[in-house]
């Protein structure tokens, strides 16, 4: 991993319990998503990225047009209900500053 990739603190989300969620990159139009076998099964890991991906559909309209959206799924994910992915999802999205209205301040 180069220098400049290396991931902060604040690109985390925390859940309830204050385990990180979801890691969130933005590089340059299309979503990818990324869950390794320490989230689960197949059976796990794709319920977990259509949920990503039906958030991101249901919310395409709230981020900036001509970004590949990265999203990286840690262990905890494997709980994580729609409405903790949506919420996780679009927070991260106001934090990265790649929502339409700039994101949080």
């Amino acid at each position: 991993m180069q220098p400049e990739e290396q991931r902060e603190e604040r690109d985390y989300l925390l859940d309830s319990k204050g385990h990180k969620i979801v890691t969130f990159f933005h590089l340059s139009g299309k979503l990818g998503i990324s869950c390794s076998k320490k989230i689960g099964n197949s059976v796990v890991r794709h319920r977990f990225a259509r949920l990503v991906r039906e958030v991101y559909r249901l919310h395409e309209d709230v981020f900036n047009s001509g970004l590949d959206i990265v999203v990286v799924a840690r262990a905890c994910a494997r709980d994580a209900s729609y409405h903790n992915i949506e919420d996780s999802l679009l927070s991260l999205a106001g934090k990265a500053r790649i929502k339409k209205n700039g994101g949080e301040k």
